[in-house]
């Protein structure tokens, strides 16, 4: 189905949303002072050789100088063909494969934490849309997710296109290129050396601890892995970054540059969709069908459970039917919700309950129909004994939640506090224990308001009736600054 992308620039953020029959139908967030290191490639040198720690650290220009192990030593046996974990080969001490003061071409493959520096790696890998480029090894591989009885298929072809003008380097084929023409192979391809020529070029000409190549940012990567045949426009509202992509896209995606377009309204680009509301929307827990029924969306960090109820919809001619419309309603809405909020692994949904195997069939069909428009992989099972549809989406980065969002401070992401007088009988005990342990001159209760409140009226008999058993007066204090589950008890 035919979509446009609207992409929101500012020299912090940057948003691009996708739209199909004036729906949002996903949200991409890049923050300038979030983005990682992971895929850059430096131009790095020894510093120092750890053989008991068969490691290596490297001066990247960074403040603390980054890691390596000699695992992450490109040494051709050793190199990646798969997803999978590299093959077991002998290992070569590391201080027999660099010195110090050795100039490295490396990568980083996981971004510096805390105290410790990046991770690097001397097997360069280049991510393109469907392929990913291996230019020190000539081997042509397929994910190991696809199904195997595609994958020597599938082998073949990439052998054919890779191989064509005889030029080095390795190709795996990605997940999401199981379904690539050869024409979309090509292009990528001819994206990915071109790359990789970029590279080899700034390595020649740069001084070492600098930056050979960076991997994409957000506006780089609508044009390398969003934009396809149904992509009508894609409109952005910076003149500065309008230029920029368009000489992106003619050097790299010659096919999306007459697609480009500067927004040049006076409405926010993403009022013309209402694109920040569905991104509020998104952020909740309950989403409103049309018909009347409603969604109720938990994310957990084990799996995401999708609750389906028919809410006040009452338009069919019997309970079966409003049971049936209701389910096949939310199956679209449940496939946008899941790309929309970037919602990965285990998901499980509860439609309501149909007695009709037809209709179960038929919701099952139309919920593959609408997963099948998603770019990320999913796989998804019949309805369970308990009448569950368990599914699968891979995780490509954070969920929309986990971008925008953190953990109340009150509830610390229970979703639930105390109430008042859970808290206040939490300080009587609390009382009890330190006058146990003390002998203060006089207890103070600081606390918020309400529970102030509920112990000055509702619980003032109770309070007392402690003061006089531990033989201490007991004052109370609000405090306007602080949850309904805090308190602080003051010895005085």
């Amino acid at each position: 189905m035919q979509h446009d992308i609207l992409i929101n620039w500012s020299p912090q953020e940057t948003r691009v949303a996708l739209v199909q029959n004036a729906a949002l139908q996903e949200i991409h967030i890049e923050r300038s002072l979030e983005r990682g290191l992971v895929g850059n490639i430096y131009s790095g040198r020894v510093v120092r050789v750890l053989p008991g720690m068969q490691s290596a650290f490297i001066d990247i220009g960074m403040e603390r100088s980054a890691f390596l192990h000699v695992a992450d030593v490109f040494t051709g046996a050793n190199a990646k063909h798969s997803d999978a974990d590299a093959q077991h080969v002998p290992v070569v001490p590391i201080e027999k494969q660099v010195f110090e003061g050795q100039s490295l071409m490396v990568q980083v493959i996981k971004d510096p934490i805390g105290s410790k520096g990046a991770r690097l790696s001397t097997q360069i890998s280049i991510a393109g849309r469907l392929l990913v480029f291996l230019p020190q090894d000539n081997h042509v591989g397929v994910s190991q997710k696809i199904p195997l009885e595609q994958r020597e298929a599938l082998r073949r072809r990439l052998v054919s296109l890779a191989h064509r003008d005889e030029e080095k380097g390795g190709f795996i084929l990605r997940t999401n290129g199981e379904d690539a023409s050869d024409a979309q192979l090509q292009e990528d391809i001819d994206y990915l050396r071109k790359t990789w020529a970029k590279v080899k070029v700034a390595s020649q000409q740069l001084a070492p601890k600098s930056l050979l190549h960076q991997d994409l940012n957000l506006l780089q990567r609508v044009l390398r892995d969003m934009v396809d045949e149904f992509t009508q426009t894609i409109r952005i509202d910076s003149q500065e970054q309008h230029h920029m992509l368009q000489q992106f896209g003619l050097e790299f995606m010659p096919s999306a540059v007459a697609k480009l377009a500067h927004y040049k309204g006076e409405r926010p680009i993403f009022d013309l969709f209402n694109v920040d509301e569905e991104i509020k929307q998104a952020l909740g827990r309950k989403v409103m069908l049309k018909s009347g029924g409603y969604l109720i969306i938990d994310q957990t960090e084990a799996m995401t459970t999708v609750d389906v109820n028919t809410g006040g919809f009452v338009g069919a001619r019997n309970f079966e039917d409003t049971i049936y419309k209701t389910n096949l309603e939310a199956a679209g809405a449940i496939a946008r919700q899941l790309r929309l909020r970037n919602l990965g692994g285990v998901i499980v949904t509860d439609f309501i309950d149909m007695q009709t195997l037809d209709h179960r069939e038929s919701v099952l069909a139309e919920f593959s129909k609408h997963l099948k428009r998603d770019k990320v992989k999913t796989t998804v099972s019949p309805f369970s004994a308990l009448g569950l549809v368990e599914m699968t989406r891979k995780r490509t980065r954070e969920s929309l939640a986990q971008l925008l969002c953190e953990p109340c401070a009150q509830c610390q992401g229970r979703g639930i506090v105390n109430t008042a007088r859970t808290t206040a009988y939490n300080i009587l005990r609390e009382i009890l224990r330190e006058a146990r342990q003390f002998s203060p001159r006089e207890f103070r209760v600081l606390a918020a308001p309400g529970v102030i409140d509920l112990l000055q009226e509702e619980e003032s008999l109770h309070l007392a009736g402690l003061s006089e058993f531990i033989g201490k007066p007991i004052s109370l204090q609000a405090e306007f600054g602080i949850g309904d589950e805090q308190f602080n008890i003051v010895l005085l």
